[in-house]
Order: C-alpha cells, then sequence, then structure tokens
C-alpha cells in the first residue's frame, strides 16, 4: 500500500508537468544551459556592433565639421578665426587648435576661453565606473577589438606630435583617429588643412555619450542575462524535479524489490511520460515483472526437481534396505535390478535437470551463427539411422531445393531436433513411419515432425511442454524419459525467437504433429 500511495504522488506530480514529458531530457537540459550564454554572447556582440556603428557615425560627423570649419577659418582674419573657435568649441563641445605652415600652435579654444569639456579623472571615479571600464576591456577581448592608443597631450604643442595633422596636410582631405582618455571614453580627433598657406585645423572631441549609450544597453543585457539567469536557476529546479522524483521513486520500488519483502511492489510504469525517464521506468517495471517470472520459474522448478528426485530415490532406497533382508537369490536379482534401474534414472533425471537449468544461461551468451536447417536434420536422421536410434521406424524428410536458412547456435538447434524424433519414436507403432518435413515462406522457415502414435488431445497439447510433464506409452519402460525433453526444445526454440507447437497431422491420420517455426536470418546474413 505504501509503494502504492508513492506511485500515486508521483503520477500526480507528472500529470501537472505532463507537457513537458514529450520533450527529451537532452533537449531540456541543453535549452536551460544554452539560453543565458546565449542571450550573453548575442547581446555582447550586438552591442560591440553597436558602438562601432555609432563610433561610424561620428567619425563621419567629425570629419564633416572639421571640413567646414576649416572652410570658415580659411580667409577670415586672426580676430575673427579666434572668434569662431571659441564659438565652435563651445556650441559643439569641442577643443579647437589651429597651427601655422611650421607646424606651431598659434590658437588653442581652450587657451582662448574656459575649456568646453575635461577628461574624467578614474581616480576620483566611483566604483561604478570601475567596474564599467574592466566590463569594456572584458567585452573588448571577447570581440578581439584592435588597440586603442591613449590620448596623451604631447610635452611640445607642435603639428607634427599629430599623425592625424602630418596625414591631412600631406593628402589634402580630412583625417580622423581614435583614441582613449584617461576614463576609458573615446577622443576623436579630425584634422583639416586650413586654407592654402599649409595652416591646419585640429579638432577634439570627447564622446562620451557614446560610452555612456553603451553601458546603458550593457546594464540592460545584465539585467537581462540575470533575469535569464533566474528563469534557467528555475527551469533547472524544474527540470530536477521531473528528473530527480521519479527516479527517486523508481530506486525506492527498486530497492523493495531487491529485499525481496514485497512481491506486490509495483514500480511506477509513468505511460504519459515519453522521455527517457518513461522508458528507463517501463523498462525497470518490465525488467521486475520478467525478474519475478524467472524467480517464480526457478521456485516452481525447485520443487518439482525434489518431487522428481524423490521417487526413485525413494524407490532405491526400499530396494537397499531390502537386500539385506532378503536370501532368495531370485528376489535380491529383483532388488538388485531395482536398484541399478533407479540409478540409471537418477542419472539421466539429473543430466536432464542440469542442461535444463543452464540452458538459458548459455543461450543468452551464445554466438548465433547461419545454419542450415535442412542440412542439419538430414545429418541428424543420418546419424540415428547408423546408431539404430530410429528402431525399426521409417523416417522420411523433405525439404525444399536449395538451402533453408536460419539464424541460431547449431548445437542447440540439434538438441531440438533430436527430442522431437525422440518423442515421436515413443509413440510411434513398431514399423511405423516418421514424417519431418521443412518448408519455407515470407514469413518464417518451419519444421514439422508428425508420428503415427495416438496423437495429443487439444486440452494436453500446452501441457505436454510443461517441465516433468509425462504422459509415455503403456509399451514403454517407467523412468526412460523424464519429461523435459520437450520443455528444453521449447526453451531452446524461444530463444531463438520462434515457437514450437502441437497439433494434429495435416493429412487427418493417427498421429502428433510438433511444429518449430524460426525467423529468417537477419538480412545482412542472408
Amino acid at each position: 500500500m505504501a509503494d502504492f500511495s508513492i506511485g500515486e504522488k508521483l503520477e500526480a506530480g507528472v500529470d501537472r508537468l505532463s507537457w513537458s514529458s514529450w520533450i527529451s531530457l537532452t533537449s531540456r537540459i541543453l535549452a536551460v544551459n544554452i539560453l543565458p550564454l546565449a542571450l550573453l554572447g548575442g547581446g555582447i556582440f550586438y552591442l560591440d556592433g553597436y558602438r562601432k556603428q555609432l563610433l561610424d557615425e561620428r567619425y563621419k560627423l567629425a570629419r564633416i565639421e572639421a571640413q567646414i570649419t576649416a572652410e570658415a577659418l580659411a580667409g577670415a582674419t586672426r580676430e575673427r578665426q579666434e572668434a569662431l573657435l571659441i564659438q565652435i568649441g563651445k556650441e559643439q563641445l569641442m577643443r579647437l587648435r589651429m597651427f601655422d605652415a611650421e607646424g606651431n600652435l598659434w590658437a588653442d579654444s581652450f587657451e582662448l576661453d574656459e575649456p568646453a569639456f575635461s577628461f574624467g579623472n578614474p581616480d576620483e571615479a566611483p566604483w561604478q565606473d570601475d567596474l564599467a571600464r574592466i566590463m569594456d576591456r572584458g567585452v573588448d577581448a571577447i570581440v578581439g577589438a584592435e588597440p586603442i592608443p591613449d590620448y596623451i597631450e604631447p610635452e611640445e604643442a607642435r603639428a607634427d606630435s599629430w599623425p592625424e595633422l602630418a596625414r591631412a596636410q600631406e593628402e589634402g582631405i580630412s583625417q580622423i583617429q581614435l583614441r582613449d582618455a584617461p576614463d576609458g571614453t573615446p577622443v576623436i580627433n579630425a584634422a583639416a588643412p586650413v586654407g592654402l598657406k599649409g595652416s591646419t585645423l585640429l579638432t577634439t572631441r570627447n564622446a562620451v555619450d557614446i560610452t555612456e549609450t553603451v553601458r546603458s544597453a550593457r546594464s540592460t543585457l545584465v539585467s537581462a542575462v540575470i533575469l535569464a539567469l533566474l528563469i534557467s536557476i528555475a527551469l533547472s529546479l524544474f527540470l530536477a524535479r521531473t528528473i530527480v522524483l521519479p527516479l527517486r521513486s523508481l530506486a525506492k520500488a527498486a530497492i523493495r524489490v531487491r529485499l525481496g519483502r514485497e512481491r506486490e511492489v509495483e514500480v511506477p510504469r509513468l505511460p504519459d511520460r515519453k522521455d527517457e525517464i518513461g522508458l528507463l521506468a517501463r523498462a525497470v517495471s518490465d525488467m521486475t515483472d520478467a525478474l519475478r517470472l524467472r524467480i517464480d520459474a526457478v521456485e516452481h522448478f525447485a520443487a518439482d526437481v525434489a518431487h522428481e528426485i524423490k521417487n526413485p530415490l525413494a524407490s532405491l532406497r526400499s530396494a537397499v534396505e531390502s537386500l539385506a533382508r532378503v536370501e532368495d537369490p531370485e528376489l535380491r536379482k529383483q532388488l538388485t535390478d531395482i536398484a541399478s534401474h533407479d540409478v540409471r534414472r537418477l542419472d539421466r533425471l539429473i543430466t536432464e535437470i542440469s542442461d535444463a537449468s543452464r540452458i538459458d544461461a548459455e543461450l543468452s551468451r551464445a554466438k548465433f551463427e547461419r545454419i542450415d536447417l535442412a542440412v542439419l536434420a538430414a545429418a541428424i536422421i543420418e546419424r540415428r539411422e547408423f546408431r539404430h536410434e530410429n528402431h525399426s521406424l521409417t523416417v522420411n524428410i523433405s525439404k525444399p531445393l536449395g538451402g533453408v536458412p536460419v539464424h541460431g547456435v547449431p548445437v542447440r538447434l540439434e538438441r531440438v531436433i533430436e527430442n522431437l524424433l525422440d518423442n515421436a519414436v515413443s509413440f510411434s507403432p513398431p514399423d511405423g513411419q516418421i514424417d519431418v518435413l521443412i518448408t519455407a515462406n515470407e514469413e518464417c522457415v518451419a519444421l514439422s515432425v508428425s508420428d503415427q502414435g495416438p496423437g495429443i488431445p487439444v486440452d494436453a497439447r500446452e501441457k505436454v511442454f510443461s517441465r516433468f510433464h509425462s504422459v509415455r506409452p503403456d509399451a514403454e519402460a517407467f523412468g526412460d524419459h523424464s519429461g523435459l525433453g520437450l520443455a528444453i526444445a521449447r526453451t531452446i526454440v524461444n530463444a531463438h525467437d520462434g515457437t514450437l507447437t502441437a497439433h494434429d497431422r495435416d493429412d487427418g491420420a493417427s498421429g502428433a504433429c510438433l511444429v518449430m517455426k524460426l525467423p529468417h536470418p537477419p538480412r545482412e546474413l542472408s
């Protein structure tokens, strides 16, 4: 009852989560673990592309600003030029510097008026900014970004201290250069020639807004990743529940089955689950049922063995004990014959029991091979004729032209045919006939052995395959058969995925027909 309640609770829990039981565990585990990583990785590369796009747009703007400013400065008086530098610097939050043809600095908006911006001091920044800079460097390392030179003011205020000015003067068009400010924000320098006398203009902009925009988006990404991580944790717990609970219940049921304390223990089959857990549950349940059947069969077999051995042992004991008290030579000879017969009977019985008890295990380890059933049957019949094992009976074999291949263990299939022939010989009348017919169709290969004996009643056609079930002819000496022959034969045939059944003769004559059907060999062996 306790195990049934466990199964009920488990089934109830599974019903609430039935929608997930159709998805394989591998897919669920991968989805749970990949979700936050995919979100983080995709977000990182997206933000890097977004930052590059913002910088490209700012490069274009800086180039246009430098060209327009240079055109406005060209031809203007010095006073007008200084006024333009101050005005544009304040309005656009830039630093503008002009150099003459010799490369000397002769105008600087930061010296002409108050600076339009200042770089942040990383030593005075809060810890959040330090963390943001560390994240910036980490992202650059992940995406493989090219290193950016630091922005450092030259000791000498000359044009040749700025490579972009030299390129602008040489090529005659504006040039862009990106550098890193001390606080990690981008600094965009734009250089452009001014007029035709060799003067140059250098504009400097601290694009703090780009960094702030990217960091803000990154903060949103981090929040999304944290949310995805929390969802992943929740899904992992959910996944653990769908895995651990049924496995724990299966483990408890398996332990109780192993202890053998309650034969009524019901292993949950979880029929609604179509994933690996459901397959495992049903496999364990089927294995448990098969184990119980095997245990029951062993117990019944042991009881039957004990019963069968007791009879000849009792007879042998009685004969041996009587020998000491009997003086009549004729009676002593009879008792000696009885004892000898019982010893042979015990020997035969023990041999058959030993064979029957280990045949399943041997077949489970045996290597199957391709066999021509017709050739095997013909060889067995010929050998029996040579040894006079068929007595005065005629054994006819009919087989199709060509081979009749099957897949199996030759020595075991030989044992089946021998047992079928022994049974037919036992029940056939003197000078009778035994017919062995081998056929093959699209479904299977069949071998039938028909005798001319009394036949097998319909209600006994399954009993004849039971262990120790023996209904022998009246003329046969008692104890000459153990009652295990047909049982062993059926066990071997079943291990070959075949069937062994009893029928009437097809021609309507008196007698029994035992039919063995085996599957065709696998295609790769054909």
